[in-house]
Parts: C-alpha cells; sequence; structure tokens
C-alpha cells in the first residue's frame, strides 16, 4: 500500500512514517501543510491519503479542503481524516461522497495501532472506518432528516456500530444481541432510508453516508 500522509507536527508525522514503513506500508510522502498535501496527492495518486484537519498556511480547514479537492479530481481516493477535531461542515461533505473508501478518527482515541492499521487498510479497500465521536456529532445534526427520524434508537446504535466498519457479527457482540438480530435491524434501516438493492451499490456505505 502507497500512503500519502499530511501532518504538521514533526514528532507525530515521522512517527507515523515509522510505524506504517514498519508494516509494509509505503509512505510515498509525508507533508506539513494543504497545498503542498494536494500537490502530492494528485502527483503519486496514492492507495490512501490519511489526512490531518488543520494544516498551515491557516491552520484551520485546509487538510480537509485538500483532500476533497483531490477526490473531485481523483474520483475513488481513498481518505483517512486523522484529527483533533471534528469539522462538521467539511466531513459532511466528505462523507456524502459514495466514491471510494471514507474514514474519519479522532487522534486522542487511537490508542491501538494494530487498530488503526486494520482501519487505514479497511478505508483503502473502499470501506469506511467512523469514530463514535465523529458519527454523534454527524448524526446530531441529520437526525431532522425524515429517513432517520424513523429509525428506532436501536437502529441508530447498530447504523453508529455500521460506520465504524463492524460486521454484522461485532456489532451484535458490542450489543448482546444475536446476528440475526442484527441482520433484521440493518434490514430495517435499508427499508426506511430508501436504500433498495442495486449491482453497483453497497448499501452499508450507502446507509451510513445517509
Amino acid at each position: 500500500m502507497r500512503i500519502v500522509l499530511a501532518e504538521d507536527l514533526g514528532l507525530l508525522r515521522d512517527g507515523l512514517v515509522r510505524l506504517f514503513e514498519s508494516r509494509g506500508i509505503e509512505v510515498v510522502a509525508a507533508v506539513d501543510n494543504g497545498p503542498q498535501l494536494l500537490h502530492e496527492l494528485l502527483t503519486r495518486r496514492p492507495d490512501l491519503a490519511v489526512v490531518d484537519v488543520r494544516l498551515p498556511p491557516t491552520f484551520t480547514d485546509e487538510g480537509l479542503r485538500a483532500a476533497l479537492e483531490a477526490r473531485r479530481q481523483l474520483p475513488e481516493l481513498p481518505v483517512m481524516v486523522l484529527s483533533q477535531y471534528v469539522e462538521q461542515l467539511y466531513a459532511r461533505e466528505l462523507l456524502a461522497d459514495t466514491r471510494g473508501g471514507i474514514g474519519y478518527l479522532l487522534k486522542d482515541r487511537v490508542s491501538d495501532f494494530d487498530e488503526f492499521l486494520d482501519a487505514v487498510h479497511r478505508v483503502a479497500g473502499g470501506g469506511t472506518a467512523l469514530d463514535p465521536t465523529v458519527v454523534a456529532k454527524l448524526l446530531g445534526r441529520q437526525l431532522r432528516d425524515p429517513g432517520l427520524q424513523r429509525l428506532t434508537d436501536r437502529e441508530l446504535e447498530v447504523l453508529a456500530l455500521m460506520a465504524q466498519g463492524r460486521s454484522n457479527a461485532a456489532i451484535g457482540e458490542a450489543l448482546v444481541i444475536t446476528e440475526k438480530s442484527v441482520g433484521k435491524h440493518t434490514n430495517s434501516i435499508f427499508a426506511k432510508l430508501g436504500l433498495t438493492i442495486a449491482p453497483d451499490a453497497n448499501r452499508r456505505v450507502l446507509a451510513v453516508l445517509a
């Protein structure tokens, strides 16, 4: 796997490079600002972008905006956001794009590197990996949507765990219900969100993005 990494803190950036490379992941570029990130993404065309939200020169949302622009030009570019902040406006825009893998994890909640690597591989493979805090904040703003209003509390719990990339078995274990029950809740979520079976659509991903 080839990664472009964007992180303005030198110590963290160098540490991530060493950790990735120790697991056989090639970091083709490690940058510390938004314009350079966009350049490297478009030039290197990596398998995954690992991006901090707040980068120079403005230290606001440079990293996320660069990633969004790169996805406009490289539509299936997987993006893993690794940040201290939930930037809701641009996170919603990123999640609204169903092309390519999407992840959004908070730095202070990533305590297990193996678990983080699992999320990295999942996103690079076209899946999703969302921190529960990110899910909670985004759902909090989306609950006025008629489709989401029809979901029960249990279905919202299943959807939140689905957003983290968990399988039905893992969701069942977390909620202490059977895998069969998870399947029923999942099908109900699909129905209430109007997600019909289609050969070119992953309904789990579409449900999360909804």
